[in-house]
């Protein structure tokens, strides 16, 4: 995703505001021939996340669990919390009955807490019921931004989109790719912009189907209050209707979050997650080995062509599934192509390669699983890896399933449960994933475990691992689940170490 550039002087001034104020004296030895000297790798300080109104259903149960892995160089102070999205921005607004409502300083309204963590390693939780609840800004600082994740699960018993809905709440940002998004009759798909700051963002929302890109009458410079979160319905766009889209999300004022719900009148519904930046290389981890169709949406940005190998990385290793060998995508158009059951019973990971040369594409897949008026979807987009550190929150011991894929060389993974959010110890295993395979892990759960607990991945390797996580509940006889990949949690950040040197000015 795009991130803003910050100036020159700017940057300095946040340097300085990181690493302390330099000593007017120049430095023993300082000049040109000294080498620099190592970053030093530091904890976050603030992380802030946004969360998506969750349903328009009435039935809709929904629950919010937050959770910060334990992190080594923090402080001992720190608070982190949930609160509705609001758009209050003046002191005091008149209502309709004339009189004022009064507002607290700073101007936006005061919101109780959705949820507030108590300690970092162990989850907090909070719930909310039916199709009124709002989407949800959050902010952690000290001991609980490091890493700080936010996981959104909700159950629609019935209607449209019926099954398990799942989410991890996410930063703003200025950009973002949803492959997997539909306007076809039987889906009702909406993006939801989620506006964190004290003044109005502007996002433009492109729409690239089969042909390329579709005409859409109000999908540019749509405004998106302070503090607020707008849904806007993809079928409200275009006249057009598509079984297969890829979303752009363009932020040319202010930064949001976003997410897409894709709604199906047969086939349930869950949220999509933005895929990862464009890149020639991608990964799409943790199909679930009891899939029954899988459908594989991809876009390339620009004008040129993608061709591209398709693997499924299986527990055994890399195979080419049968007749889809590979994809040809072009430039400015979405593909999107049926494999079938191509797990076969086994874990899986799509591990897309170019096959010439090197075009940047964005994709997802879409997951079936159940059969007849049992079926149940989810999605997963292209992931970035782990990295350093990533978590996942809300798992239950019989309800999760944790699946690590290494394609380019054997990975050794250290994952953690954590306490239980009501009770339990956390617990640690460690797992060796063979190159190019996926494997559904068997987790560690907490003893004594009461309540739900966070799963956090670390690999002990520098071979890139990916993750996805898998939630599955039945809601009257229908097999709901749902897909978080685990992309790095930017719990740390370098900061170089500098000195002063007065030769810069002299020059």
């Amino acid at each position: 995703m795009k991130r803003t550039t910050l100036s020159l002087i700017a940057g300095t001034a946040a340097l300085a505001a990181v690493t302390g104020f330099a000593t007017l004296n120049e430095p023993q030895g300082a000049g040109a021939d000294v080498p620099a000297k190592a970053a030093a790798v530091l904890p976050v300080e603030r992380t802030s996340l946004l969360c998506p109104a969750p349903s328009t259903s009435d039935i809709a149960q929904t629950s919010y669990t937050s959770f910060t892995p334990v992190t080594k160089g923090t402080g001992s102070d720190g608070t982190a919390e949930l609160v509705a999205a609001t758009a209050e921005s003046a002191d005091t607004a008149d209502d309709t009955s004339g009189k004022d409502r009064t507002t607290d300083k700073g101007g936006k309204k005061a919101a109780k807490p959705v949820v507030t963590p108590k300690a970092p390693g162990t989850p907090a939780g909070g719930d909310a019921d039916g199709g009124e609840s709002p989407a949800l800004m959050g902010t952690a600082e000290g001991k609980f931004a490091p890493g700080w994740t936010v996981q959104e699960t909700t159950e629609v018993a019935a209607g449209s989109g019926r099954g398990l809905l799942g989410v991890t709440c996410t930063p703003a940002d200025t950009e973002f790719w949803f492959p997997g998004a539909s306007t076809a009759a039987d889906r009702t798909d909406y993006v939801h912009l989620t506006n964190p700051d004290d003044s109005a963002a502007v996002a433009d929302i492109e729409l690239y189907g089969k042909d390329g890109a579709l005409q859409t009458t109000v999908g540019e410079g749509i405004t998106v209050p302070p503090h607020s979160s707008e849904p806007i319905l993809l079928s409200t766009l275009t006249d057009d209707k598509e079984d297969d889209l890829t979303v752009h999300v363009n932020v040319r004022g202010g930064r949001v979050g976003a997410s897409v719900q894709a709604l199906d009148d047969k086939l349930g519904g869950d949220w999509l997650a933005a895929a990862t930046d464009p890149a020639p290389d991608l990964v799409i981890p943790g199909i679930p080995k009891d899939a029954t169709a899988v459908r594989l949406i991809a876009y390339a940005p620009g004008d040129a062509d993608a061709d591209l190998k398709v693997q499924l990385a299986s527990p055994s290793g890399l195979i080419t599934p049968a007749g889809h060998e590979t994809v040809h995508v072009k430039g400015g158009m979405t593909t999107a192509v049926d494999l079938g059951d191509v797990t076969r019973g086994e874990a899986g990971s799509i591990v897309l390669t170019p096959t010439d040369r090197s075009v940047p594409v964005v994709a997802a897949v879409r997951v079936l699983r159940g059969k007849g008026t049992g079926q149940e979807s989810a999605f997963i987009p292209a992931s970035a890896p782990v990295g350093t550190r990533a978590s996942a929150a809300d798992n239950t011991a019989k309800g999760a399933t944790l699946s690590l894929t290494a394609p380019k060389g054997t990975a050794k993974v250290k994952v953690t449960a954590s306490a239980g959010s009501e009770g339990g110890t956390a617990a640690t295993k460690t797992y060796t994933i063979k190159s190019g395979t996926t494997q559904d892990v068997e987790l560690p759960v907490p003893s004594g475990l009461k309540g739900t607990f966070a799963l956090t991945v670390e690999p002990l390797t520098d071979t890139p691992v990916y993750a996805a996580r898998t939630l599955a509940a039945t809601t009257e006889g229908v097999p709901g689940f749902t897909i978080q990949t685990l992309p790095d949690d930017r719990g740390t950040v370098e900061v170089p170490q500098a000195d002063e040197n007065m030769a810069v000015l002299q020059k």
